[in-house]
């Protein structure tokens, strides 16, 4: 595995900006050149979109997802035919796509994005809560409903982005001050993966608790000792005693 950008092979970075494989750790990731990807999985976006993109080779990852999906809204790409592509940041980009596209409900945007909430690739993972987190926010209440059933999938991957997709403080994103204040209003997804059995969920469920102990770490406390009562299993021990990680 690749240590750091220099330490990825020539031919190896090739194909990355080729995308010809999927990236297999963050730091390739990072690594790839997004205008000469751009030019090879889709061939007619224009020299005008590709001198755009590559005028931003220096900001910042996030910001160039942005970019990318707003060109390839501008050039009227075919998303469904990218979401299946093999580089799983041409799938990012569809992601952040589905997020910018206009006059889509809330509701729309998760049933077109559930599909790459789901997918096989850590990083479109996380692309696909990253590119929706702004739009759960603005409409907390609603958010929380539509996604209080995903907690109930058959999916780990699904019930996790439930969970992750709204985390009080999270990462590489803006906090929700809403949640800082009243995490409470998220009981509805995280009551339901108390026991969740899968590692990948308790560790998405752990995380956000241990966000909202950062402003309401009284509340945790309090959370956690109530479902150590009422769940008094394994994985509802690892996810408090993780929440609570924080906390002397």
């Amino acid at each position: 595995m690749s240590r750091g950008v220099a330490d990825i092979a020539p031919a190896r970075l090739a194909l990355l900006n080729q995308g010809m494989v999927a990236s297999a750790t963050l730091t390739e990731g990072l690594a790839i050149d997004f205008a000469q990807l751009l030019a090879a999985a889709v061939p007619a976006i224009g020299g005008a979109r590709l001198a755009r993109m590559q005028a931003q080779a220096a900001t910042g990852i996030t910001g160039r997802m942005v970019l990318a999906a707003q060109l390839l809204l501008e050039a009227n790409v075919d998303l469904a035919q990218l979401q299946g592509h093999v580089s799983d940041t041409v799938r990012g980009w569809v992601c952040f796509a589905i997020a910018a596209q206009p006059g889509l409900s809330l509701p729309q945007q998760l049933a077109a994005m559930r599909p790459l909430a789901d997918d096989g690739h850590f990083g479109v993972r996380e692309w696909a809560w990253l590119a929706l987190r702004p739009h759960l926010a603005a409409r907390l209440d609603e958010a929380i409903a539509l996604l209080a059933p995903w907690t109930a999938d058959p999916s780990e991957r699904l019930r996790r982005f439930a969970c992750e997709a709204l985390r009080p403080r999270g990462v590489w994103c803006a906090h929700i001050a809403e949640l800082k204040e009243e995490p409470q209003l998220a009981l509805p997804l995280l009551q339901p993966l108390r026991a969740d059995p899968a590692v990948y969920v308790q560790d998405a469920v752990a995380n956000w608790l241990n966000d909202a102990a950062k402003s309401q770490p009284d509340w945790v406390r309090s959370l956690c000792a109530q479902w150590l009562l009422e769940s008094p299993v394994a994985a509802t021990q690892r996810i408090c005693k993780r929440a609570q990680r924080s906390l002397s």
